[in-house]
């Protein structure tokens, strides 16, 4: 009878963190697996964003530009800047999709009265017809992927991920700054 080969333990792999908040015991394990869980949970998340969408003939960047217009317009006027600041995205990106949604008939745009430069976008009938077509399943769906919250959960995560939001902002740009100094040096 053979032996069994020997497991060689790979090395500690270097940390990637180094705040005393973020490690445990002086391992990063924590951290890494809650930034895969994160991984996780946001595929499952867009998986299901896309399936939202497809139920009434979009995709996925289409669905959710097209329901933050028709939920920011009840707090007033809406424009390209106001959709891109509420999703985190560039103007420009923002324009390409509400074009493809306004040659669709499902979003309107019209001059702003009291800013001609200005856009104000709102959700056609049509528009809001097929919102109001998803809202039953997308309730459900939505119910069950967040049934593990509490209200104060609900209000703690929520307080959390505007303040990871944040962070990531500032994360990005040190991350772009440190990678052009890198360049200069090469």
């Amino acid at each position: 009878m053979k032996a069994a080969p020997k497991t060689i333990r790979a090395e500690q792999a270097a940390l990637t963190v180094s705040r005393p908040a973020l490690l445990n015991g002086g391992s990063d394990r924590d951290f890494r697996l809650l930034v895969h869980n994160l991984f996780g949970f946001l595929a499952r998340h867009e998986a299901i964003r896309e399936g939202h969408a497809a139920y009434i003939g979009l995709v996925g960047i289409e669905y959710t530009i097209l329901i933050s217009i028709a939920h920011l317009s009840a707090e007033g006027d809406v424009s390209i800047r106001t959709v891109a600041d509420h999703l985190h995205l560039s103007g420009a990106f923002v324009t390409t999709v509400t074009k493809r949604l306004l040659a669709k008939g499902l979003v309107d745009k019209a001059m702003d009265p009291s800013d001609r430069r200005r856009l104000c976008l709102t959700v056609t009938a049509e528009g809001r017809a097929l919102l109001e077509q998803l809202a039953p399943t997308q309730r459900q769906v939505n119910d069950v992927e967040f049934e593990s919250l509490t209200a104060e959960d609900f209000q703690r995560l929520s307080a959390m991920v505007a303040r990871l939001l944040d962070g990531s902002e500032r994360a990005l740009a040190l991350q772009r700054a440190l990678a052009a100094a890198s360049a200069q040096r090469r």
